[in-house]
């Protein structure tokens, strides 16, 4: 009997400790979980190209931060990104409510949950389970 491989999730994040406290759990709950700092890959100092490729996430964990016009301005170039298309996206922001009012003018379905800090770890399992269909 096969077994299936784990689910590759990418926390992108301004935060390490973040990164790290998302990491530890979601590998605590199976995931194999990937990281990349959201000011890299804006500066150009990582590939989404390569981080995309070597790693291939089902699903995205992203921190919609203050600047929040400008990381939303991000997000939506790496959605647009061809190798993040089709790949469902969980947000997580300190202001639900903006992201809340960004999300509903957009209209796309692979923006699945919009999390709120301080974060509720297991709201964050739940909302990645849904992602990648488990």
């Amino acid at each position: 009997m096969s077994r299936t491989p784990p689910k590759v999730v990418a926390v992108l994040n301004t935060s390490d400790d973040t990164v790290e406290l998302l990491r530890v759990y979601l590998e605590s709950e199976g995931y194999v979980v990937v990281s990349a700092h959201v000011s890299k890959l804006k500066r150009g100092e990582l590939s989404i190209d390569k981080h995309i490729a070597d790693h291939g996430p089902d699903a995205v964990v992203f921190d919609i931060s203050p600047p929040y016009d400008s990381t939303w301005t991000f997000l939506e170039h790496l959605r647009a990104h061809p190798s993040m298309k089709q790949r469902p996206f969980v947000l997580t922001s300190t202001n639900v409510k903006r992201v809340h009012e960004v999300v509903a003018s957009s209209a796309d379905e692979r923006l699945l949950e919009i999390i709120g800090k301080p974060y509720d770890l297991k709201e964050i399992v739940a909302a990645v389970k849904k992602a990648v269909g488990d």
